[in-house]
């Protein structure tokens, strides 16, 4: 088997490449990456890996690379992914994540190619849900609050179309809060866990600057995640949409506070008006039922483990002078 990941050097990308590695010996990974990626993700396995330079944003682009790759599954990762910044660059967020995926989709079918096809939506596109509308299921009405979850709807309304009009075994998810080892210190639990390494390491001060902690979120290992993709591919329906998300559900503080009861000295915090979004999605808990009935997933990874391994990644980076 032959498979492609794209956004294949970012935490998820790279951890599905571990997993597939270490549980499918046999299959032949490819992946996408811009000529500027930065390899750390994967440079202990790049030799284990076939990658390729390419850009979504370029149709002719992904037409070679189909052509060259011609493979069995795709995992569409690739994505801007940030929601701060989606509200200062919406356009290109939306060009990256909409009409990138559009091209990937065009490009299998200019190549007449059918392979499985997985593209990662987000709970974004839920928006703000009423309480009473908990949990969230896959009929939710989708209230995108950002740039970025507007383009996470086109994204996969994208998908579902290609699948309606040209017979592309799409299948969606929407995949709620899931982090790691590798999560990139743009988002909250991973800032936090960089800022309590740092001061662990006496290259800051405290306190640990936060952004709304009233938010509630539930919470996934990375690790789980890249399992439930690879399932999704093997067990899923193609056509369908598909919520994968954690057990464990608890505010933004909550989480911090369990960051902080893993430091290796007192760390305070402090909240940073800058950090607050212009709008923000405040009840994240999802109803995970169709995904699990389809394809007996559930999570492992208990969330302290999750978030000890977050924090003790950026412990190792400051520990070698490689932490940005």
């Amino acid at each position: 088997m032959r498979i492609l990941i794209t956004g294949i050097t970012g935490m998820v990308g790279s951890h599905l490449a571990d997993y597939v590695l270490a549980e499918h010996p046999g299959v032949e990974i490819h992946g996408l990456l811009r000529w500027r990626s930065p390899r750390d993700n994967v440079r202990r396995i790049a030799s284990r890996l076939h990658l390729h330079e390419g850009d979504l944003r370029d149709l002719s682009s992904m037409v070679g690379l189909l052509r060259t790759v011609a493979p069995d599954r795709i995992f569409h990762l690739a994505a801007q992914s940030y929601v701060p910044v989606s509200f200062s660059t919406p356009a290109d967020t939306l060009t990256t994540n909409v009409i990138g995926t559009a091209n990937l989709l065009e490009a299998v079918r200019i190549a007449d190619q059918d392979p499985l096809i997985h593209v990662c939506s987000s709970s974004e596109v839920y928006g703000q849900v009423r309480e009473e509308d908990l949990p969230i299921d896959e009929t939710t009405p989708l209230r995108p609050a950002s740039p970025y979850a507007v383009s996470k709807v086109g994204e996969d309304m994208i998908a579902f179309q290609y699948h309606l009009s040209h017979g592309l075994r799409t299948l969606r998810t929407r995949m709620f809060t899931h982090t790691g080892p590798r999560r990139g210190d743009v988002f909250a639990e991973s800032a936090f866990a960089k800022q309590i390494a740092a001061i662990e390491a006496g290259v800051r001060d405290g306190p640990v600057r936060v952004g709304n902690l009233d938010s509630v979120r539930t919470f996934a290992d990375v690790r789980d995640a890249v399992r439930a993709y690879w399932l999704l591919l093997d067990k899923g329906v193609p056509g369908e949409v598909y919520n994968v998300g954690g057990d464990r559900t608890m505010t933004v503080g909550e989480m911090l506070e369990m960051l902080k009861s893993m430091a290796r000295c007192e760390i305070a915090h402090e909240v940073d008006p800058a950090l607050l979004r212009p709008s923000d999605v405040t009840l994240q808990i999802p109803d995970t039922a169709k995904f699990r009935a389809h394809t007996g997933w559930a999570p492992r990874i208990p969330l302290e483990d999750t978030l000890r391994d977050l924090l003790d990644d950026h412990r190792a980076r400051y520990a070698a002078g490689t932490a940005g």
